[in-house]
């Protein structure tokens, strides 16, 4: 839950590394802010920057990055606004030129998150365009309209300045749109899906494994690792038991991933014996 320099996010890597860790996920947060998210498509952006030097480091280690704008712009969403409203068609030219310039600072995966219509396939395109086709595509495919969120956001600096984001990630109650989404993003070209936030959602994570032949990732968020913190910090719960049945249940449910801030701490138990 540390924001982290480039150096430092180096440090990291070659410590999950050691720890038998296969991958990380980077998301950025630049120095400046404006209403297009500039920096996420600078070549000398930061996350570019942290990719070059993560895999300078660790050549070995997988290296997925966030393509989305909301840590990037003033306003805090995830597109492009017109008349504070998201324009998505607008976004999605801007998100293929992201991917590009995240794959070429040596991106494995891309990762796009902020749900908008037609991203997997914009972005598969742009990317194929400029001959990255074997980049790697991991869709946020049910990513819903979560209050799990929160620790998140204040760390990136992303929640939104005014509204919501419920117009484009999904009602908490709806399983059914979560299939569809996830059918939409396979046809698009998307190479993973994700379901996001994990363990209130293990049913979407079990229903969409029951059903698609792609790869299924579940995405342990910042609220569900700060409740057993919070609860830890208390007394009141055994940790390393806790934080092992919560894992096992997202794996049980069909994950065929699953990406967690517990990760550290469970490597260390388990990959280090």
């Amino acid at each position: 839950m540390f924001q982290l320099s480039v150096d430092q996010a180096v440090v990291e890597a070659r410590a999950v590394q050691r720890l038998g860790l296969k991958a990380v996920l980077l998301f950025g947060l630049p120095d400046k802010k404006d209403s297009v998210g500039s920096d996420a498509s600078d070549p000398d952006g930061i996350v570019q920057r942290a990719v070059r030097a993560i895999k300078s480091a660790c050549p070995n280690l997988l290296v997925i990055t966030d393509l989305c704008l909301c840590e990037y712009t003033d306003h805090g969403h995830c597109g492009l606004l017109k008349n504070k409203v998201i324009d998505n068609d607008a976004t999605l030219e801007r998100l293929g030129r992201i991917a590009v310039v995240q794959a070429q600072a040596g991106a494995d995966w891309v990762a796009p998150s902020g749900m908008m219509d037609g991203a997997v396939r914009a972005v598969r395109r742009a990317l194929d365009k400029a001959g990255f086709t074997h980049t790697a595509l991991l869709a946020y495919a049910a990513k819903y309209a979560s209050a799990f969120y929160g620790p998140f956001r204040d760390a990136a600096q992303s929640a939104p300045s005014f509204g919501d984001r419920r117009t484009h990630q999904m009602d908490p109650a709806n399983a059914r749109e979560a299939l569809r989404e996830v059918a939409l993003d396979i046809r698009e070209g998307a190479d993973l899906v994700m379901v996001k936030p994990a363990l209130a959602y293990l049913d979407v994570v079990r229903q969409i494994k029951d059903r698609v032949a792609a790869p299924v990732v579940a995405y342990n968020v910042s609220g569900e690792y700060a409740l057993v913190k919070a609860g830890a910090a208390q007394g009141w719960i055994d940790e390393a038991r806790l934080v092992d049945e919560i894992l096992l249940s997202i794996k049980r449910a069909g994950a065929d991933l699953i990406i967690s801030y517990h990760a550290k701490e469970w490597a260390r138990r388990h990959l280090t014996q």
